[in-house]
């Protein structure tokens, strides 16, 4: 499947008096248009902030992660303010919106607190849910390493998980950040489950682990097409260039 083509669409977050946050002109629910919250590029630049600081340097901006990768909101939002001009504006609804609309629900809020729920490089120990976990999930990687990692298993390089998808289609997306012609394997996270690992659902369609045993790792019978790939490829390429 390839990923929708959205070309030079502008998203913007605004908010609807009665549905909430939300990605777009109008909101998706009763068709108002709601106030206006944060442009396209304060949204993106808010994001990748945030992703950066509570996943590696949070102790950059005088910030203290506790072991389970939550920081205190309040001094989040004033760190940005005062260490980076452009956040100028940011206020903590900024922050509700960011989380409440973000698709890959890469962030959590819980009172006044807020962490990354993956992707972190710091030392931390997640508790996310490990109920309902799918038997399969989906690993990238290059064809170099892929016979590296079906003898020897999976181990965090520079993050503190191994992460996985959902999603076949996930995966490739993953996997073409990396490299032109990423590799798909298959986990067998029922069988893992049920030998004593643990793993957790730390967004939507993505999960985590500490380590991925080779016994419970196969190629995947299904690989990305060259046109599948070109798909992904402009996919990234728009990304990049906003």
């Amino acid at each position: 499947m390839t990923p929708p083509f959205y070309g030079n669409l502008i998203v913007m977050i605004r908010e609807c008096e009665k549905d909430g946050y939300y990605r777009d002109e109008n909101c998706p629910v009763c068709g108002e248009r709601g106030k206006f919250i944060m442009s396209d590029e304060e949204m993106t630049n808010l994001g990748k902030t945030t992703a950066g600081l509570l996943r590696h340097f949070a102790d950059k901006y005088g910030l203290d992660v506790d072991q389970r990768g939550w920081v205190d909101l309040e001094h989040y939002v004033k760190a940005l303010r005062n260490r980076q001009k452009r956040f100028h504006w940011l206020r903590r609804y900024h922050m509700d919106a960011l989380v409440a609309t973000d698709t890959k629900n890469r962030y959590q809020m819980e009172g006044n607190y807020i962490r990354a729920t993956y992707g972190h490089s710091i030392e931390v120990e997640l508790d996310h849910p490990t109920e309902d976990i799918p038997d399969v999930l989906y690993i990238p990687t290059t064809e170099k390493e892929a016979e590296l990692l079906l003898e020897g298993g999976i181990k965090p390089s520079d993050r503190t998980y191994v992460h996985l998808s959902e999603e076949y289609d996930a995966a490739v997306g993953a996997g073409v950040v990396r490299t032109e012609s990423p590799v798909i394997l298959r986990f067998d996270a029922g069988k893992a489950i049920e030998a004593g690992e643990i793993v957790m659902k730390a967004g939507k369609g993505v999960y985590i682990t500490k380590r991925v045993e080779p016994e419970y790792l196969s190629r995947n019978e299904k690989q990305p097409t060259e046109e599948e790939l070109e798909g992904y490829e402009k996919e990234k390429n728009i990304r990049e260039s906003k």
